[in-house]
């Protein structure tokens, strides 16, 4: 399966510098390194939920709870800060709620054996309604300085965001291909009935897959809250979205079995470079939502057409 995967991250990859190319040629304004540098550091905060939904994904299963997890952990970080809480702790705080409401989602739907669309699409609503809740509905601002330099901020020429990005796409492979749930995650994804007869705990890795998806959106959430510098109870609708485009467009196969942390990272890359450049050009806002999804559609189909 290893060249397959290469294979098809290398068809991705390709696609993203004919991109690039394109979009160069069409307006001067794009190859700046100011603006290179704000569309890596736009599709950071998707890439890294994408890598967590990734997770899911290669189970066969799927995860509609990451865009209202980012909302509900970076308004709760944000209230924790406005509170006086120090900065490493309304963080911690943060990353704990996302990874708590990833594991509730594994748990129901390894012990109650529910459809991970059902569980994951209930639990979108509910946490969605919980950043309502502590929130009242209205914007969290006043962050300090010091929380907000992790997303504003930068080392040498490279945000902040980036570098999270770049260590969770390390951290991420590092799991996936060097350690045993990793490898069981794929396992599953192939065909779980042949993985739980040979030993795997199914249950177990499932349980890790979400509960890491859920610290994973947790972590965008409260990195997007640090750039913005306000927390809103509406932010991150849609993203589930996005991270599933990402994650699939980068060549993770929604059957399961399939996907490689790369691929994510490219998917995330050619979304914000394609809407970067329709901005550059003047294109509708709406045209853009149709260019994604056909985009998303055509990924999916030659995903369908490989196999």
């Amino acid at each position: 399966m290893r060249p397959t995967l290469r294979f098809q991250s290398l068809g991705v990859l390709v696609a993203l510098t004919f991109l690039v190319i394109v979009l160069s040629l069409a307006s001067p304004h794009f190859a700046t390194t100011e603006n290179i540098f704000s569309v890596i550091k736009s599709f950071s905060f998707v890439a890294i939920m994408a890598m967590g939904e990734t997770l899911a994904i290669l189970t066969a299963g799927i995860d509609l709870s990451v865009g209202s997890i980012l909302g509900f952990c970076g308004c709760l970080t944000a209230l924790m800060l406005n509170a006086g809480w120090p900065v490493i702790l309304a963080i911690a705080m943060g990353l704990f709620a996302g990874t708590a409401i990833g594991a509730v989602n594994g748990s129901l739907i390894t012990r109650i054996k529910l459809p991970p669309f059902i569980v994951t699409l209930g639990m979108l609503s509910i946490v969605r309604g919980a950043a309502y809740v502590i929130t009242g509905g209205w914007p969290v601002s006043g962050l300090p300085e010091s929380f907000m330099s992790l997303g504003q901020g930068y080392i040498g020429l490279v945000p902040i965001p980036v570098l999270f990005m770049v260590g969770v796409a390390v951290l991420a492979a590092i799991f996936l291909n060097y350690t045993v749930t990793g490898r069981n995650l794929y396992a599953i994804g192939g065909n779980e009935t042949a993985a739980r007869l040979s030993g795997v705990p199914v249950d177990r890795a499932k349980v890790i897959a979400y509960t890491l998806s859920g610290f994973a959106a947790a972590l965008a959430g409260i990195l997007l809250v640090a750039r913005l510098g306000v927390a809103q109870s509406v932010s991150g609708q849609g993203y589930e979205l996005d991270a599933i485009a990402a994650s699939v467009i980068g060549g993770t196969s929604l059957m399961g079995g399939e996907g490689r942390i790369s691929g994510v990272i490219i998917g995330a890359a050619i979304m914000g470079v394609l809407r970067n450049g329709l901005v550059l050009l003047g294109v509708s806002a709406f045209w853009q939502q149709i260019a994604l999804g056909a985009i998303i559609i055509l990924a999916v189909s030659i995903d369908k057409l490989r196999k």
